[in-house]
């Protein structure tokens, strides 16, 4: 069975504008922001995933990323480095029980998250 994609993110230069966007776009719940950083509940039903909107941290740094669910993050940096990507973010713990994340990119210098 194949690794579940487990929540998305969009990273804006202006994160604000972006919740008030997708939230009246696809009729998403926006929770309390903290640093910027705001989490999104489609209310989608079972399956669906969640995700947030967040502030850009360098310039042009701005996207759609996905965040797929591993078992071992560092076996999967790992994994992404011997098939040719590069890891760009270390594990890093994330507040109140979130869990923990990763980044790598694939072959076009795509970013993707990984999340346990």
């Amino acid at each position: 069975m194949g690794q579940p994609v487990a929540m998305f993110e969009v990273v804006s230069d202006d994160p604000a504008r972006a919740v008030r966007f997708y939230s009246e776009l696809f009729g998403w719940n926006a929770g309390p922001s903290v640093d910027g950083y705001t989490l999104l509940d489609t209310d989608a039903g079972d399956g669906a995933i969640g995700g947030g909107i967040g502030p850009s941290y360098a310039d042009g740094d701005t996207g759609v990323k996905i965040y797929v669910k591993v078992d071992d993050l560092d076996a999967a940096i790992r994994r992404a480095e011997q098939l040719g990507g590069a890891a760009v973010v270390p594990p890093t713990e994330l507040p109140e029980g979130y869990g923990t994340f990763a980044v790598v990119t694939d072959l076009d210098g795509n970013a993707v998250g990984l999340w346990t």
